[in-house]
């Protein structure tokens, strides 16, 4: 009878031998991750949860939360007119992000990436908003926007106009919110510059040389060149500036406070009106699971639609 073949002695130690540094290693792997663990698990998941809990209670913030009222908070909270122009101004910002901010950004982040003239000193100038804290640009524009034409610099302009009139920027319901997007649009207009500038320094020069050997002129070479390579920046940028206009608040608070006549309220400011204004901690935490909702649900259907390969990955 044939004896069979003896197993190789790789395939005995392949199984055990490794398993002990493979555990090694990953211990060394948790011990590192633990701190950060127990800060994310501090700082980010318990106050989820705390505000889910007190988000059931008519709690206002003195003393333990007795008085449970269930859903009912999330059921006025929708009821409310304010909040819906919260929410509606909240889509004001992000369209006009979406549609301006962002394609102005990108444009200049071409014009100034390139061999422009005095593009450093370009690049600083646009950039240096975005590096001042959000107080000092929120009182800056108040000094812009004042109604007078002897403080405000924008009316001291308008009245040098033959038949305009001085205007109420931030008195005015129609007017408040194009004033706090162009707030908005000074401050983090470098940020997303910045982001495009950083993209197109990834895109090979070579294949924008050879577009033009080909005859290709400068639109062409942008749009089905530079923009199709950019895919990957421009879904990071629009990523940001979508949730940082859900979560808009310092700029807006110093600047209106949410007035007049709720006409600039956002979803932040409401919550803080409600939480720490009018001390209704339940209700304003009932807000915040809202906010914590819209911008999650935002995160999964914008990673599942974005979900494709970059096509900087096959270069």
């Amino acid at each position: 009878m044939q004896s069979l073949p003896a197993i190789p002695d790789i395939f005995k130690l392949k199984r055990g031998s490794g398993s002990p540094q493979r555990f090694q290693d990953r211990l060394t792997i948790f011990l590192f991750l633990l701190p950060a663990i127990i800060l994310f698990l501090l700082f980010v998941i318990y106050p989820i949860f705390q505000s889910i809990y007190y988000s059931l209670f008519n709690w206002k913030g003195f003393g333990p939360a007795t008085d449970f009222v269930g859903l009912s908070n999330f059921k006025n909270i929708l009821s409310d007119k304010v909040f819906m122009i919260a929410i509606r101004n909240g889509l004001f910002i992000i369209a006009f992000s979406l549609c301006l901010q962002l394609p102005l950004s990108m444009l200049l982040a071409v014009l100034v990436g390139r061999n422009m003239p005095g593009r450093v000193f370009f690049r600083s100038i646009f950039f240096l908003p975005y590096v001042l804290s959000e107080v000092i640009s929120a009182l800056m524009w108040l000094f812009i926007l004042n109604p007078d034409p002897e403080r405000g610099f924008i009316n001291a302009l308008l009245i040098l106009i033959p038949g305009v009139k001085a205007q109420a920027w931030l008195g005015n319901t129609s007017l408040v919110m194009p004033a706090i997007f162009a707030a908005l649009t000074w401050k983090y207009f470098g940020y997303h510059m910045l982001l495009f500038m950083t993209g197109l320094q990834n895109i090979p020069a070579e294949i924008e040389e050879a577009a033009r050997m080909d005859g290709a002129n400068v639109f062409q070479n942008f749009f089905f060149i530079t923009l199709p390579l950019l895919g990957g920046t421009i879904r990071t940028s629009v990523y940001l500036s979508v949730l940082g206009s859900i979560q808009q608040f310092i700029l807006v608070w110093i600047m209106t406070k949410g007035g007049p006549v709720n006409a600039s309220e956002t979803m932040a400011t409401y919550m803080y009106r409600f939480g720490f204004v009018r001390f209704q901690l339940g209700y304003g935490s009932a807000v915040a699971i809202y906010m914590f909702l819209f911008c999650l649900m935002f995160s999964l259907i914008y990673q599942r639609l974005t979900r494709q390969p970059d096509y900087l990955t096959g270069l």
